[in-house]
């Protein structure tokens, strides 16, 4: 009779969230670990022998040398069906609500709750039959999880075989409602939950060339720097500069389906002005309360460090879990930096051979793997659905430093580019979006898309006025130098409109409601409006009696400056201004 493998071991050593255990042979890399007396959740990092280092995603003062440690035979997964939405999680998705009601607002070390309700039921309808072939990714049913998002409940990647039985009607999770019958004859019980391990990319059928922006109503970002559905972008900029805020304002306005936003690492009153605050706004697309399609992760930065790494892998699982379903998906984390700094704490607790500045010599890795799960893919399944996940990462590199690693790395892997600038955001002009060093990648892509949705000439028009904004900056070392008015009408004029694309454009107030979000429509007719100033003047800049001041004293300009007031619907208010424009402009000759 053979003995069973051990499946516990002993405490020897214990830095920080860093514990390290002996008599673990049986040990599996990144397999979860019960550590101590209290059980506290960790993950096993590092095997030498029969040594395991383990990172302990709670606060591990008290905890000794001589405590057991039990392995799980786990990795670390996340729980996927119905009842994500509307959830608040912790790094390693423990239900914040759920733990509050089990032991009070202060979260106990080693407090086990499940991340989905086990007796709720819900109300399934099966949309497969008895007999069906089926694959993985393949619908079987769907739940009403919100009032705004349809649940599909889903055959399980690697499963495949004949549907013997399916059955609609109220279920839990864990209650079987069909049964599948694979080629080797084996019958698999299937249940609305499933298990995912969150370092493991869930499988696609094929990845595609983005080819629509993901609208977020911000002008600056909708025009100049889109981000296309599916697509990567990062956004570095120092302390103050609006990272945070710019974040919220694409979860609240932007038009994917599914938002998960991942607070990992900044300062708990920031992740509790979304936790207070998003509960209460409206989707501007439905009209419904926002959390409906929302997911929240809230990692802090005084909550344990090591659970920071784990917060980014379960919020992109769970995003690519509705990505499957078919849906457009959005997901904000909220820092990179500080996931790369608990890289660097922990790397330094394991003492390796550090990297540039101090981080993981596979600093880079890591970053390129989170970002390469977004995407626009087929997804699984035989009824050819289509989904998009698209990762908004910021960046908080110290100093406004652009050059430090993360910051870098990060560019290396994303085609989207915000970069925040401190002396916009000192001088008040927000979204503090650099437009001299910020860039997309994605906008030949998307140009069909624009043409065809907004109007033939939009690109052209962006095209004009980044032209003019960058002849601008040219400008000002000479302004500052000779002033204004000793330039001739040509680089007045250029000086008068590229004003107007800065101040009437691009500055954005994300707390007034009207200002906040704006159509992609009433974008191309703003930036159309400043524009028809440059090409009703061009005509009179040759003429001897033409002063560039009486163009500056007419009235019309100030309605110009006033152009993000009309109604986004008005598109006769706009073709009317323009007219005026040009007559008044016109009667100068």
């Amino acid at each position: 009779m053979t003995d069973k493998p051990s499946r516990t071991g002993t405490i020897i050593k214990v830095a920080g969230p860093l514990v390290v255990a002996t008599g673990m042979k049986n040990a599996k890399m990144f397999e979860v670990a019960r550590i101590g007396d209290e059980r506290l959740v960790g993950e096993i990092i590092r095997l030498n022998g029969d040594e395991a280092a383990i990172q302990v995603y709670e606060e591990t003062a008290g905890i000794g040398p001589g405590e057991p440690v039990e392995l799980t035979g786990d990795t670390m997964t996340v729980d996927l069906g119905p009842g994500l939405l509307t959830s608040i999680y912790d790094g390693i998705q423990r239900p914040l609500s759920a733990i509050e009601k089990e032991v009070g607002p202060f979260i106990t070390r080693g407090v086990e709750v499940k991340a989905l309700d086990r007796d709720k039921k819900w109300d399934l309808k099966a949309v497969a039959k008895a007999g069906d072939k089926v694959t993985g990714g393949d619908v079987l049913g769907t739940v009403q999880e919100t009032t705004l998002i349809e649940h599909k409940v889903m055959v399980p990647p690697h499963i495949s075989g004949k549907l013997k039985e399916i059955t609609g009607g109220k279920f839990t999770i864990e209650d079987v409602f069909a049964k599948i019958e694979d080629e080797d004859g084996k019958t698999h019980d299937i249940i609305m939950l499933q298990k995912w391990p969150i370092r493991i990319p869930r499988p696609i059928q094929e990845k595609k060339v983005p080819n629509m922006p993901l609208k977020t109503g911000g002008r600056s970002i909708d025009t100049f720097f889109t981000l296309a559905k599916g697509g990567a972008a990062a956004i570095p900029g120092p302390f103050g500069a609006g990272k945070t805020v710019t974040q919220q304002s694409l979860a609240k306005f932007c038009d994917a389906q599914i938002i998960v936003y991942i607070g990992c690492g900044e300062r708990g009153n920031e992740m509790t002005e979304v936790l207070v605050e998003f509960p209460h706004l409206e989707d501007p697309n439905t009209g419904e309360p926002l959390m409906k399609r929302t997911i929240l992760i809230a990692n802090t930065s005084n909550m344990p460090v090591a659970a920071r790494e784990a917060s980014v892998y379960t919020g992109i699982t769970i995003a690519e879990y509705y990505r499957d379903m078919g849906y457009d998906i959005a997901l904000m984390a909220d820092s990179t930096s500080r996931w790369a700094e608990a890289m660097r704490e922990m790397g330094g607790r394991l003492e390796e051979m550090p990297g540039e500045e101090g981080y993981p010599a596979y600093l880079a890795s890591k970053i390129a793997a989170f970002y390469e799960r977004a995407g626009y893919v087929d997804c699984l399944g035989s009824d050819n659905r289509e989904g998009t996940l698209s990762v908004i990462g910021a960046v908080s590199p110290p100093g406004g430093d652009f050059s430090e690693p993360v910051t870098q790395n990060t560019l290396r892997v994303t085609k989207t580019f915000w970069g925040l600038d401190s002396k916009l955001a000192y001088a008040r002009h927000y979204p503090a979006i650099n437009w001299l060093t910020s860039y997309t990648l994605y906008a030949d892509n998307i140009e069909g898309y624009l043409k065809k949705e907004v109007a033939e000439d939009f690109p052209l028009l962006r095209n004009e006025a980044m032209d003019l904004l960058q002849k601008e900056a040219k400008l000002e070392e000479l302004v500052r130098l000779v002033g204004a008015d000793s330039l001739s009408n040509a680089e007045q004029l250029l000086l008068l409109v590229a004003k107007s694309l800065r101040e009437d454009f691009l500055f954005q107030n994300a707390f007034d409601p009207e200002d906040a979000r704006t159509p992609i429509r009433k974008q191309y007719l703003m930036l159309k409006t400043i524009l028809t100033i440059a090409h009703a003047a061009e005509d009179l800049l040759d003429k001897e009696n033409f002063e560039i001041d009486d163009l500056k004293k007419l009235e019309v300009l100030q309605e110009v400056a006033r152009v993000k007031e009309i109604p986004a619907d008005d598109e006769a208010a706009f073709e009317k201004l323009m007219g005026r424009v040009q007559k008044d402009i016109s009667a100068l000759a």
